[in-house]
């Protein structure tokens, strides 16, 4: 028998080749699991996006004017409360910190002599020497001269203010999101300098049409999907009292957990559910929806092949899973794995009966 074949191997080899070839091909042919579409309970309500934003984030601006010597940060860093992020050119404000102490020390003689020149004259009024209206300009110029003490002081306290503000410092503790100027910029009074924020907390901002607003409001339970895919319960939900004229929207802040948006970024998109109820609805895993630019469509299986057909999906609700609007009936069974099903020769595997 071996010898038999071995002369056929040797007299027809292509024919052994494609032999092999069919083998090894029905090997490889994927077996895809299936899942059946159903319907549900699932939550019904208001799905809108939003964004994350920083519930502290400050621009910061220079108060007084002068160029700006140093910039000693760029946008990502890390810094402290206090940390000098900009210097601006000092001499200005220290020559009128000069010009400060050189009047609190004119204010400081002036107020010597007048309280001496007082002081006399209320030893001679005693002694009967002066009368009492030489007193009386004594004492008021004086009072005079403390005012005027209390003014330069004043002065003084106002130049040192304004130097300390040629050094630009954070506020708080975080990073640098943006950088305004550079060494050798003007800086005006109000210009800003540099960006920053807190990168906890973050909040979630969503834009709830105003026609809908009473249902946000009344939503018994609200919920923020992060860029991580994981639905997070917020702490407080607070909707601003006034709508905007332009777009007829009303504005929700909800404020996340510090744990929940570890890693997360303002600007990233999420998305906001207010649930107002559950209703029964036609739901299969999200895994299962292939999404391609814009065609969103599924794996169905049609006897020992997949077809691939469009569909029009909803909301997803995470475990429960993706919402069917249009495209699928109840019952039809569905790739779990559409990457694995849209390749040459993709079967569905066979569906255990339930015992």
């Amino acid at each position: 028998m071996i010898d038999r074949f071995r002369r056929i191997t040797v007299l027809f080899p292509p024919l052994v080749w494609l032999a092999a070839a069919a083998t090894a091909a029905v090997a490889q042919e994927p077996v895809v699991q299936t899942v059946a579409v159903r319907a549900g309970a699932v939550d019904v309500g208001l799905e809108l996006d939003g964004t994350l934003q920083a519930v502290r984030q400050s621009t910061v601006a220079a108060q007084v004017p002068g160029n700006v010597v140093q910039l000693l940060v760029r946008a990502g860093d890390a810094v402290r409360a206090g940390q000098v992020v900009a210097r601006i050119d000092e001499r200005d404000a220290q020559a009128s910190l000069a010009r400060s102490d050189a009047a609190v020390a004119r204010s400081q003689a002036e107020l010597t002599n007048a309280q001496a020149h007082y002081e006399r004259n209320r030893q001679l009024r005693a002694q009967g020497f002066v009368s009492q209206a030489a007193l009386d300009i004594a004492e008021s110029q004086f009072h005079a001269a403390q005012a005027g003490q209390r003014q330069a002081q004043a002065g003084r306290s106002q130049a040192a203010l304004a130097r300390s503000f040629t050094s630009v410092t954070a506020p708080y503790d975080g990073l640098v999101l943006a950088t305004h100027v550079e060494a050798g910029d003007l800086a005006t009074p109000g210009r800003a300098i540099v960006t920053l924020y807190a990168p906890q907390p973050i909040r979630a901002l969503a834009y709830v049409p105003a026609s809908q607003q009473a249902l946000a409001r009344g939503a018994p339970r609200v919920q923020v999907r992060l860029p991580s895919g994981d639905w997070v319960t917020p702490a407080t939900v607070t909707g601003l009292p006034g709508a905007d004229p332009v777009s007829q929207t009303v504005e929700f802040r909800l404020e996340l957990p510090a744990g929940a948006v570890a890693g997360a970024v303002p600007g990233q998109s999420v998305r906001v559910r207010f649930a107002g109820g559950s209703a029964e609805r036609l739901t299969l895993p999200a895994a299962a929806v292939l999404r391609r630019g814009e065609l969103i469509g599924v794996y169905v299986a049609r006897g020992e092949a997949f077809v691939l057909r469009a569909v029009r999906v909803g909301a997803d609700h995470g475990e429960a899973g993706v919402e069917v609007l249009a495209g699928l009936q109840a019952g039809e069974r569905v790739a779990i794995d559409p990457i694995r099903a849209g390749l040459a020769g993709a079967k569905p595997a066979p569906v255990t009966a339930a015992r």
